[in-house]
């Protein structure tokens, strides 16, 4: 099973065969030199307590619902995180975070997120993230960011159903505004100011939410509460119940 199939109650493996085949260039990616080397290091050195599990190392797809009307775009894999387990915001304590706000807010069929076996699936949701694979210090180049926005485009172009895009931060709000200025579809990003709870209606039609990242920079000190998260992923569901 990879990182971005699902399972029909009935045991039926789906996986579109357009993001399959993305998925597959993705992996292959070696755009960016600085942080495949990165990549690969981590996953060669690794951390003490993951010494027996095989890390990921690679770029990291994104996964869900194919059909979802709601996407969360993060930043970049975590180095211990998606980059060891193989997908987004897995095995790290963003996701640990996260995945409970999505199970109470009916977007994920359980609270957490530990390994591609894991039994995960997003309902109506799909997540993915500006940058494919682990930057060091989490902090990826301008050029790295332009090289891996090639891929987004692209897995954008299959997500048809997005309504509502949560942005994880202030580099996947200006990621997303900078895919809708590559597509046309706003002629500049001076009108749109990063802020918790930010909300902004696109001339797509969608209904762009800022938040601010689930890291533990924000969560341990308290400038991204449990409650404040939760707010965001309930106002996504009003916004698509509406």
């Amino acid at each position: 099973m990879t990182p971005n199939s699902f399972l029909l109650s009935n045991g039926q493996l789906i996986l579109p065969s357009s993001l399959q085949i993305l998925n597959s260039e993705l992996i292959a990616c070696e755009r960016c030199p600085r942080l495949i080397a990165h990549c690969r290091n981590i996953a060669q050195v690794k951390r003490r307590a993951y010494m027996d599990h095989k890390y990921w190392g690679r770029p990291v797809p994104g996964f869900g619902d194919p059909h979802a009307r709601l996407l969360l775009l993060g930043l970049a894999p975590g180095a211990h995180g998606s980059n060891r387990t193989g997908r987004m915001f897995t095995g790290d304590a963003s996701g640990d975070f996260l995945y409970p706000v999505l199970h109470e807010t009916g977007f994920a069929s359980q609270t957490h997120a530990k390994d591609l076996k894991d039994g995960m699936k997003l309902h109506d949701a799909y997540i993915t993230a500006c940058a494919r694979c682990a930057p060091p210090d989490n902090k990826p180049s301008k050029d790295e960011l332009t090289n891996c926005s090639y891929w987004l485009d692209r897995e954008l172009d299959f997500l048809k159903n997005v309504q509502v895009v949560v942005a994880l931060g202030k580099i996947a709000f200006d990621g997303y505004l900078s895919h809708q200025l590559r597509q046309n579809q706003i002629q500049a990003r001076s009108g749109f100011k990063f802020a918790h709870a930010a909300q902004y209606e696109l001339p797509n039609g969608q209904t762009l939410l800022a938040s601010y990242h689930p890291s533990q920079q924000n969560t341990l000190t308290g400038r991204l509460t449990r409650p404040m998260f939760l707010n965001i992923f309930r106002t996504a569901r009003k916004l698509l119940n509406k």
